[in-house]
Order: structure tokens, then C-alpha cells, then sequence
């Protein structure tokens, strides 16, 4: 007698073809952000263990010396130690940046499948190369600067790829919670990278830096093998990507869109949209400027909340960098909730202008009060990365996921990458100047590294004013013809 059909088998028989499709398509590219960012994280866990006091060692057993940093490893054992984890850090940051206004170009020229899978296999050797640096005792600066400058440039492939995959399976609806769902892989892939850092930090740190690098490359080989670039490649119906369809055609596609996505008529290709063209589209300017003090903030987290845990609150190395994982719990958090509200409302600057305004009071009781207790300092790292996160995953995922398919474009879909770039290559910026600022100063005490992070949260809010204006009208006159 045969078997009844395994109920796995039949559970993905009941699942419509397209839903299959997106579902591989949410969790490929999930894995992938998730994987860059693991391999981000590791240098902010390790610098603390890259310059240490000493003195509870004792003297130094090869030359009788009184030095306390004579068990940091060289060159960041002088007294500038601050300014050199400030210039690797930029290394990277100031390469994404710049890397990222051509990676979109690119990203609409070239398979993204390609693209994705041979960024992160180079994202892999990089980062592995930096944690080489231990096992072949390298102590020159510039190795690292090098290393951490071609880490960052080939980074740049992973945001404009993943968010056009996205936003080529899903249309405008729902998008806010979906992809504020979706880019929690940002913070998964902090605390990921924090937790697997922390496990060699103490002992062997290269593996700190080898560990995650096999992981991006890994994922990266799968995400060959598996990704989906185009519903129209696997014979699936292009989302709905505005409201305005919804009268034409309750499928989200019209005649003419089927017998185009047919697979065997190819659909016409349309041009690229230009790098000037993207900066027309209404809204990217805004949302690009916001998003560089955004980020500013959020990286300077991100490079610098544990050592600051360390210095402040007199944790252990792997301690903070644990501690500092929530930070990133709170981040995902805000990413989903942000997304939820904006949905519902329909004003993705509002939902980001009134997170940030809040933000800023929060920064400052963290600062003063965050580290009176465990319990107080938990809470508010949560509170902080939701508030500070909240936007920025907003703005990197939903509201590039709107521009780049914005109604201006008459249909065009090859501009999600080179818009994404854009957003996130100014934003990029930000991120290379806050770890920047932090570093420089930090030596004056962190109440000021604090105070520079809430007059950025306050200017990301200025920027969004003529957005959120706009939203608000919007409002009003649609209650008024409810009334009338």
C-alpha cells in the first residue's frame, strides 16, 4: 500500500506558487543582510581587547617594563589608540560611502544574483584577512586600513541588491511591516556577530574576524544557487506596487503586464534610470539627508557602545560587547513597529519624525542614568535602539522600496538599486562621520560624544519638515472629503 503524502509535502502543495517564491525570496535575502552586518560587528567587540590595562598582569615578563599596554597589541597600544580605531573604522565606512553612490549603477546594469553572491564571497575574504592579522603577527597600521577599505567597498553590493529583490517580489501594501520585519536582519546580524566575536575575543581575536567571514561567503554561495531575482523569471505576477491600480485590476497586474510576464515573452527592458533622474524622484533628497544624521547616529552605536560600556560601566570585553546586543533587541523592535504604524497611517516621515524627537531626551538619560544599575541600563539600551533604529530601518527599507517604484517613474522598476544607493550612500556618510566624531571626541569626555549625537537626531527631524507637512495636508484634506 503506499504512503499518504508527508504532511511537509503537503502543507508547501497548499501554499500558492507566488507566496512560495516570496517566502524564499524573504529569507535568502534576510540571511544575507544578516550575514554582512555579522561580519560588520566584530572590530567594535575586539577594540577593547586591542588596547588593555595591563597592570593586572603585572610587569611586562620579557623586559621588566611599567607599561600598562604592554599586553595591547601593537600599533594600538600608544596613548592615541582612540584615533586609530577612529581611522579603521572610517577605512571602511568613508569606502562604503563612496562605493555605495556607484554600487546601485551598477546593481541595475548587472544580474543581481551575480552581484549579491560575488560581493559577499569578497566581503568573506576580507574580513578574515583582518583576523589573519593575529595568526601572522601583523603590526602595521596600513594593513589593516587596506584591508578594511576593500571590506568596505565590496560591502557596498549587499543593500541596493537585497532591497531590489524585495521590492521586486512585494508591492506597496503591506510593504512598511514586511520589510520592517525583514530588515531586522540588521540587528540579528549585530547580536549574531557580537555573540560570536565575544566566543574568541579573550583568546584567540582572529577568529573573531575568520569565523564571520566563512559565514558571509557561505551564505553567499547559497544565495547563488537559490536567489530569484524577477517574479517574471519563475512565471509569477508582478506585485501591486501603487494604489492607484487597485481600480484597474485587483491582481495588481493588467493585461497587458500578463501577457508580458508570460515566460515565454520575455518582457521589454526598460532604460535605467539615470543617477540626476533618481534625484528628482519627490522625497529622496529629504529622506537621503535625514537618513546620513540617522545613521550617524546608529554607527556611532554600533563601532563604539562597547568600549564605552567598558570605560563607563567597568565590564570585561565580552561582557559589553553581550550588553551591547541589546541595544540591537530594542533596534528590532522599532524597525517592526515603525513599519506597523506607517502602514496604518500612511506617513513614513511622521512615524520617523516623531521617533527621532523622542530619541533625543532618551540619549541624554541614558548617558546620566543608564548605568546606575543593570536593570536601568537594559532597559534603556532598549528603548535607545528601538528610537534610533526605528527610522533608520524605515528609511533603508520601506521608504526606498516607495521611491524607487514612486509613480513618477510610469512604471520603470530599474530604479530601486540606483535610489537605494543613493539613500543609503548618503546615509553611508553620516555612518563614516559619526564613529569619526566619536573618536575625535570621546578623549573630552562622553557626555560630549553624547550631546553630538542628539544635535544629529534633532537635524535628521529639521530635514524631514516639508515631508512631513506634506503628509499632514494630505490628512487633513482627506478628512475633509470624508466630511463633505
Amino acid at each position: 500500500m503506499r504512503a499518504a503524502l508527508a504532511p511537509g509535502v503537503r502543507l508547501l502543495r497548499a501554499v500558492p506558487r507566488d507566496s512560495r517564491y516570496r517566502g524564499l525570496t524573504l529569507v535568502l535575502t534576510f540571511l544575507s543582510y544578516t550575514s554582512y552586518h555579522l561580519s560588520r560587528k566584530p572590530i567594535s567587540i575586539v577594540k577593547s581587547q586591542l588596547h588593555l590595562n595591563c597592570s593586572a598582569l603585572g610587569t611586562n615578563p620579557h623586559n621588566d617594563s611599567n607599561s600598562t599596554t604592554w599586553c595591547s597589541w601593537a600599533p594600538f597600544d600608544q596613548d592615541n589608540y582612540k584615533e586609530l580605531f577612529g581611522a579603521l573604522d572610517n577605512a571602511f565606512l568613508v569606502a562604503y560611502a563612496i562605493g555605495m553612490f556607484i554600487s546601485g549603477i551598477f546593481g541595475e546594469r548587472l544580474p543581481l544574483r551575480y552581484y549579491l553572491s560575488g560581493g559577499m564571497l569578497l566581503s568573506g575574504i576580507f574580513t578574515a584577512l583582518f583576523g589573519f592579522g593575529y595568526f601572522l603577527n601583523i603590526h602595521v597600521l596600513w594593513y589593516y586600513i587596506i584591508v578594511q577599505v576593500c571590506n568596505g567597498l565590496a560591502q557596498t553590493t549587499g543593500w541596493p541588491s537585497v532591497v531590489a529583490c524585495v521590492g521586486n517580489w512585494f508591492g506597496k501594501g503591506k510593504r512598511g511591516l514586511i520589510m520592517g520585519i525583514w530588515n531586522s536582519h540588521t540587528s540579528v546580524g549585530n547580536i549574531l556577530g557580537s555573540l560570536i566575536a565575544g566566543a574568541w575575543v579573550s583568546s584567540e581575536w582572529g577568529l573573531s574576524f575568520i569565523v564571520p567571514g566563512i559565514i558571509i561567503a557561505a551564505v553567499g554561495i547559497v544565495c547563488f544557487f537559490f536567489l530569484v531575482e524577477h517574479p517574471e523569471d519563475v512565471g509569477c505576477n508582478p506585485p501591486l506596487q501603487h494604489d492607484a491600480s487597485d481600480e484597474k485590476d485587483p491582481e495588481g497586474v493588467t493585461s497587458e503586464d500578463r501577457s508580458s510576464t508570460d515566460p515565454k515573452e520575455p518582457a521589454e527592458e526598460l532604460e535605467a534610470i539615470s543617477f540626476l533622474g533618481a534625484l528628482r524622484i519627490p522625497g529622496v533628497v529629504e529622506f537621503s539627508l535625514c537618513l546620513l544624521f540617522a545613521k550617524l547616529v546608529s554607527y556611532t552605536f554600533l563601532y563604539w557602545l562597547p568600549l564605552y560600556i567598558v570605560n563607563v560601566a567597568h565590564f570585561g570585553a565580552k561582557e559589553a560587547g553581550d550588553l551591547s546586543t541589546l541595544f540591537d533587541v530594542g533596534g528590532i523592535l522599532g524597525g517592526i513597529f515603525a513599519g506597523l504604524i506607517s502602514d496604518y497611517t500612511g506617513g513614513r516621515a511622521t512615524t520617523c519624525c516623531v521617533m527621532l524627537v523622542v530619541a533625543a531626551p532618551m540619549l541624554f538619560l541614558y548617558n546620566h542614568v543608564g548605568q546606575n544599575g543593570i536593570g536601568t541600563s537594559i532597559a534603556m539600551l532598549i528603548v535607545c535602539g528601538a528610537l534610533v533604529n526605528g527610522p533608520y530601518a524605515l528609511i533603508t527599507t520601506a521608504v526606498s522600496a516607495d521611491l524607487g517604484t514612486h509613480e513618477s517613474l510610469k512604471g520603470n522598476a530599474r530604479a530601486l538599486s540606483t535610489v537605494t544607493a543613493i539613500i543609503d550612500g548618503t546615509g553611508s556618510v553620516g555612518a563614516a562621520l559619526g564613529p569619526l566624531l566619536a573618536g575625535l571626541i570621546s578623549p573630552t569626555g562622553w557626555n560630549n560624544v553624547f550631546y553630538m549625537l542628539i544635535a544629529a537626531d534633532v537635524l535628521a527631524c529639521l530635514l524631514l519638515a516639508r515631508v512631513v507637512v506634506k503628509e499632514v495636508r494630505a490628512w487633513y484634506g482627506c478628512m475633509a472629503r470624508k466630511r463633505g
